[in-house]
């Protein structure tokens, strides 16, 4: 297993303060080549850990498998210099699952940052889930609220770095923690997830919130989409084309969840706030001044 985290030594400067030298704490970063029976299907950059996690959740993501037993093995291999240097994985699929197509082979490197960027147009990422979204789940508000900070208490390597994205699942009912998984690339930290709940045979993934550390980019919803997760909450905003692309999946998309207040862009049906509209009504009723009020009810109480 690689390094998860790294020193180096750093000049810290405070403007018109002190300056000071010593060593300091990275997240590590490092490229993931996905082999599948022997072929290179991606290369990924990550922070070393759960690799076979997020190995089987980027297959799930890509609609290659559906289920975690769908993977017979994974095992770390040797690169081109014959060294085990464990950022070689090749995965060996289970009897009758047909190999990937040679359409979702990446080419390329995906950046930590971006993921999927570098496929050659928006339909050639759409891709279809083996798990309609039909969850009927109802997450209360006030629960809602308090999940980014039991994902930040969670996230261990970030205190020490400060440089890792973080993905969650919670039972959408009760707020229980399931999994959480760090990662230098907010996809990786999502695949990472998924690819826990494949080989716990937990898909789909009914009845759970994914909370994210980050924005809520496209590929993030579709990953939740083929995983059947019905809600994806972010601590900041989302795209235009993950709104449009949780509408069309049915997904409930929140972003902006910060303190106790969040924007809820996508099936809002997930997020009861019918009662705290009627209360919040009721209370502006009350607060109404009385010389604001309509004619029929002054003249109702002077009778």
């Amino acid at each position: 297993m690689g390094r998860i985290t790294a020193r180096t030594r750093v000049t810290r400067v405070t403007v018109g303060g002190a300056v000071s030298r010593r060593e300091d704490l990275l997240a590590v970063e490092e490229p993931l080549e996905l082999r599948v029976g022997g072929t290179p299907l991606a290369v990924t950059m990550r922070t070393p850990g759960h690799d076979v996690d997020l190995a089987v959740g980027f297959l799930v993501s890509e609609g290659v498998i559906v289920r975690g037993d769908q993977v017979a093995a994974a095992i770390h291999c040797a690169g081109p210099d014959g060294a085990n240097t464990y950022n070689v994985l090749d995965l060996t699929l289970a009897p009758g699952v047909p190999k990937p197509d040679a359409s979702i082979q990446r080419n390329f490197t995906t950046t930590s940052s971006c993921g999927v960027c570098g496929k050659a147009s928006i339909d050639a990422v759409r891709t279809r889930s083996a798990y309609p979204i039909d969850d009927d789940l109802r997450v209360d508000p006030a629960l809602l609220i308090t999940l980014p900070e039991l994902l930040r208490a969670g996230q261990d390597v970030f205190e020490k770095t400060g440089g890792l994205h973080a993905a969650a699942l919670f039972d959408g009912r009760t707020g229980e923690l399931l999994v959480l998984r760090e990662d230098v690339g907010r996809h990786n930290a999502v695949d990472k997830v998924i690819g826990w709940a494949a080989r716990e045979a937990r898909l789909p993934l009914r009845g759970v919130v994914l909370q994210v550390s980050g924005r809520a980019s496209f590929e993030l919803t579709q990953k939740a989409s083929m995983a059947g997760i019905p809600v994806l909450a972010a601590v900041s905003a989302p795209s235009s084309l993950a709104v449009e692309h949780a509408k069309e999946a049915g997904l409930t998309l929140v972003g902006f969840l910060r303190g106790d207040s969040m924007v809820i862009y996508a099936g809002a049906h997930r997020i009861p706030v019918e009662q705290q509209i009627v209360q919040q009504q009721i209370v502006e009723q009350q607060t109404v001044h009385p010389a604001d009020r309509a004619p029929a009810d002054r003249g109702a109480a002077l009778t």
